[in-house]
């Protein structure tokens, strides 16, 4: 069965410096049509960076949509056409200091599919090195670490809530640990 729906028309409602939204005419599958409202965005970043003491990365910043402080593995959102892997780098620089001469690739995730189009791109970074940060005029965060176990339980304890955090830690534990645990 073809599930694919097909866009017939494209209305933007809104076009920002982050986001737009726009709302869709879908052709579905059976032939009829239905309304799609999508927000596109250019996608995100996401580093899990492992310390040599089995320590992951964290920061703190306060996250206006939810007016409170959440804890975040470092990330960051990409410019259209930016390397992601480029863009791990820096934002793990950038909002922690650190930096790795070793990466892996830990995948992609679609954090919110239903509406979304942002595309997540995630890495683990090992053997860090520590300079100073490079925040932005707007960004306000602190810098913690975790032990990987610790960061683990308190994700399936549901202490983490953040999706991309939440999965970049699960990712970091099976690389570290495997079946072994």
């Amino acid at each position: 069965m073809d599930l694919t729906e097909k866009p017939v028309k494209q209305d933007y409602i809104y076009k920002g410096k982050i986001v737009n939204l726009r709302v869709d005419d879908a052709l579905l599958p059976n032939g009829t049509t239905a309304k799609r409202e999508v927000v596109e965005h250019p996608g995100g970043v996401c580093v899990a960076a492992l310390t040599d003491n089995n320590e992951l990365m964290f920061v703190e910043q306060f996250r206006y949509p939810y007016f409170e402080v959440v804890l975040e593995l470092p990330a960051g959102k990409l410019e259209y056409g930016e390397d992601p892997f480029e863009a791990g780098k820096r934002e793990l620089r950038e909002e922690t200091g650190a930096t790795a001469s070793e990466y892996e690739d830990l995948g992609k995730l679609y954090p919110t599919p239903g509406y979304c189009g942002e595309i997540i791109h995630m890495y683990l970074a090992k053997n860090l090195s520590f300079g100073e940060q490079d925040l932005d005029s707007d960004e306000f965060l602190e810098v913690k670490k975790i032990p990987l176990e610790k960061a683990f339980r308190m994700v399936m304890n549901n202490e983490i809530r953040d999706s991309k955090t939440q999965v970049g830690i699960v990712k970091a534990y099976y690389k570290v640990y495997g079946e072994k645990k």
